[in-house]
């Protein structure tokens, strides 16, 4: 990624950092450690990729939710067993 979503300057740096998220059945929201993320030195905005969301979205929408902690890594929660293969009701 070259330039930033919000202001197009170049100098967009990927880290990682904490996102929260809201479960797609809306009963709480968790806290998402060690997000790949992209900061940009000249607006300040720290956002995640289109592909990062939509990870995380289908993640959490495939997986059982019931147990799942308040705070829980990114890579831990791309590792946890799916109940179904893909998403069949994304048709994107």
């Amino acid at each position: 990624m070259d330039k930033c979503n919000w202001c197009e300057a170049t100098g967009v740096v990927l880290g990682s950092g904490s996102v929260y998220w809201e479960l797609p059945d809306g009963t709480k929201a968790i806290e998402i450690l060690n997000t790949p993320t992209y900061s940009c030195e000249s607006c300040g905005a720290v956002y995640q990729s289109d592909e990062t969301v939509k990870q995380i979205e289908d993640q959490l929408f495939l997986i059982s939710t019931a147990n799942l902690n308040k705070t829980v890594d990114f890579q831990e929660l791309m590792k946890m067993k799916r109940l179904l293969k893909r998403n069949y009701f994304d048709f994107s």
